[in-house]
């Protein structure tokens, strides 16, 4: 279990790293050195095709993972995510 700093917690039902498209490729595909968005793509088409995909991306967010690619999303494409789910959060709670 690992429990994120916003109370969320993310359990994986199993270690989904095994199953992943990346497990054993150098990370520096997944770390690129600039947040520009064409040197996350081959990271992003690595992910694509991932059966972790989904898992990873849980865990990216859960953790609050702000570099790299994760689960097909760059830092910025998450940070975007996290801004629109807690966008969402606030509406359900002011209705």
């Amino acid at each position: 279990m690992v429990m994120a700093l916003d109370g969320q917690v993310w359990e994986p039902e199993r270690d989904w790293r095994e199953d992943s498209s990346c497990a054993g490729m150098d990370s520096e595909v997944f770390f690129p050195p600039s947040e520009d968005e064409a040197a996350a793509m081959p990271a992003k088409e690595i992910c694509a095709l991932c059966p972790a995909q989904e898992q990873c991306l849980s865990y990216a967010l859960a953790t609050n993972q702000t570099e790299g690619v994760w689960g097909g999303m760059s830092a910025g494409d998450r940070r975007r995510l996290r801004r629109r789910m807690r966008d969402q959060e606030r509406r359900k709670r002011a209705s």
